[in-house]
């Protein structure tokens, strides 16, 4: 901290934070502006002072705007239309205090790698905002930089010149992760450790074919692409393409088990049972990714909790309130008619802890109880919507 700047009025707040005392005085863009203290008269003189003086544009909500309309206005110009995500535009506009938006370009014959690993490659590894058209995406890229430069081409050809290798990468990988079929790295998933207490991913993979057999049954999926698609679900965590981009497990499951000729609703199923990822993500589009997701997601909360790790507090580093809510999701959303306490004891029942049949009750309450809890907060968090209050709901829990 090399500076803090508090004022009430025209007064500075005597105090000290982390050994440094307030003043009234700033500085501005570290290569924009003269290198000289800035002295705020008032609290209302901040922002325009930094804006003519410092060159730096103080207000979250005003860089986001401006970042927001030079990209749509760049990309319009180029014949294409920017995929602006809030999360990306919003971690873009925290890094830059003066937006400057620059094309770039890429070689076409990147174009041929999967949409998904061109995104993540421009969005996550180097925030970059991705251009589509009506064909699909395009060569092209927009980039924030953080200093009007006099030689934006100079600017421009450093961010080429950085994503070249990434993609080539990415191509690498694609090619490389292909040559061995899916089905041939099921075996290895059994010298992967996913817990201490609960084997390999491979009996993971296992206990996740056993489930979602039982539910695709009662759902009417199919039960041989169900296992096939079970058995084929973690895969793809041991391809290089997710050892670089971990955000792409399911998908690049997905690709790789249509280039091994596998059935379209197994691959499929392969790249939904993650589903869904967070909130208002979408959900499984198939009884098969059904089946597959909720086995795994019912794996991953009878297992943590049968080993004592249920969440406390705001931890939760596997998960589980995620994975409960994704239960919920899918049940109720798409109405399947499932007995969730009986699937939650045979989930239970299928870990691998020693005395898990004497402890088994106690484990499968405590799940049930953590889902209906989520449950409830769902319920009651649309309570104007739905009418449904806190009485109503314990009535039928």
């Amino acid at each position: 901290v090399h500076w803090l700047l508090m004022l009430f009025g025209r007064e500075v707040v005597p105090a000290s934070i982390l050994g440094v005392a307030a003043g009234n005085v700033t500085f501005g863009h570290r290569f924009m502006a003269p290198h000289k203290p800035l002295r705020i008269g008032s609290p209302a003189a901040y922002a325009k002072t930094l804006l003519t003086r410092g060159k730096v544009v103080a207000a979250f909500a005003q860089r986001r705007s401006s970042i927001r309309a030079q990209v749509e206005q760049l990309a319009a110009g180029l014949g294409g239309r920017a995929l602006i995500g809030d999360a990306l535009l919003d971690e873009v506009t925290a890094l830059v205090e003066w937006p400057v938006a620059l094309a770039g370009q890429f070689e076409p014959r990147f174009l041929s790698l999967p949409r998904e690993v061109l995104i993540s490659t421009l969005q996550e590894h180097q925030r970059y905002f991705a251009l589509e058209n009506d064909a699909g995406l395009m060569p092209w890229f927009i980039t924030i930089s953080n200093i009007d430069s006099p030689e934006p081409d100079v600017v421009r050809a450093g961010n080429e010149r950085v994503v070249r290798p990434r993609l080539a990468d990415a191509a690498f990988f694609w090619e490389q992760d292909r040559r061995l079929p899916l089905a041939q790295r099921r075996a290895g998933l059994d010298g992967v450790t996913f817990h201490d207490k609960l084997g390999s991913l491979g009996a993971r993979t296992d206990r996740i074919a056993v489930l979602a057999a039982a539910i695709a049954e009662q759902i009417g999926a199919d039960g041989a692409a169900t296992t096939r698609a079970a058995q084929l679900a973690k895969c793809d965590l041991l391809t290089a393409m997710v050892g670089e981009f971990p955000d792409l497990q399911g998908v690049m499951g997905r690709y790789y088990a249509l280039a091994d000729g596998e059935a379209a609703r197994v691959a499929d199923a392969i790249g939904e049972h993650y589903l869904p990822r967070g909130a208002g993500d979408a959900l499984p589009a198939s009884p098969v990714g059904d089946a597959v997701a909720l086995g795994d997601k019912l794996d991953t909360l009878a297992g943590i909790f049968a080993s004592g790790q249920k969440p406390s507090g705001n931890s939760d580093p596997f998960g589980l309130r995620r994975a409960a809510i994704g239960v919920l999701r899918i049940v109720l959303e798409h109405r399947l008619d499932l007995d969730l306490s009986a699937l939650i004891e045979r989930a239970v029942r299928l870990q691998p802890i020693a005395g898990i049949d004497a402890q088994a009750a106690a484990v499968v309450a405590a799940v049930h109880g953590f889902v209906m809890e989520r449950a409830r907060a769902q319920y009651l968090e649309r309570s104007a919507e739905n009418g449904i209050s806190t009485e109503m709901f314990d009535a039928v829990l």
